[in-house]
Order: C-alpha cells, then structure tokens, then sequence
C-alpha cells in the first residue's frame, strides 16, 4: 500500500511492453532449426512467464488470497506436468518408422 492507504495499482504499460519483449523473443526462439525438444521448452517457458504476468496483473490474482492462487496453480502445474511427460512421445523420430513417404511426382512433357 502506499502512503495515503491506497492499493499501488501496477503500470500496465510496463508489463505490456514485458509482453511485446517475450512474444519477440518466442519468435526469434521459433524461427531458427534446432532441436525440437529445446525450441518446445524454450517456447513453453516463455508462454508460461507471459501468463503469469497475465494473471498476476490484468486479471489482479497478484492482490487475491493464497486460496485462489492454489486453485489457479493446481490446474496449471498439472498441465505442465502433462506436458513433460508427452515430450518423449512427442519427440521421437522412431514413431514415423513405419510410415512411407509419398513418391516424387513425375510429370511426363512428352505427351503434350
């Protein structure tokens, strides 16, 4: 609280501008070849932080009781469980084994 015994309301702008810098770091992250499964952390951890901010400031759960941040935390923490545990499943190139590539079409000019 501040002097006067109001609630210091956060400057939205700011963590607007925090939001513009890590959609473009998603995006720098995304558009360069490497390894699937660190591009898929990096990406997660990057959406993760952007809907903390989220929450804790546009949507005001940073000035609620404990209760309703383990009611949000819950859902949230399983699905990043969830998540953690399909990378493998997600991410394995054996899993396209059986599966054949379609053949080169040929186009025939000689018939024209």
């Amino acid at each position: 609280m501040s002097e006067n015994g109001h609630k210091e309301h956060p400057k939205y702008m700011h963590i607007f501008y925090w939001l513009a810098a890590l959609t473009a770091i998603e995006v720098a992250v995304a558009i360069p070849e490497y390894a699937t499964v660190l591009k898929a952390i990096l990406l997660i951890g990057l959406a993760c932080g952007k809907a903390i901010l989220v929450a804790n400031y546009f949507m005001h759960l940073k000035f609620e009781k404990k209760t309703l941040a383990i009611i949000v935390l819950t859902p949230f923490i399983i699905c990043v469980f969830l998540v953690i545990m399909l990378m493998p499943d997600l991410t394995l190139d054996t899993r396209l084994d059986g599966i054949e590539k379609p053949a080169a079409e040929v186009t025939d000019t000689s018939a024209h």
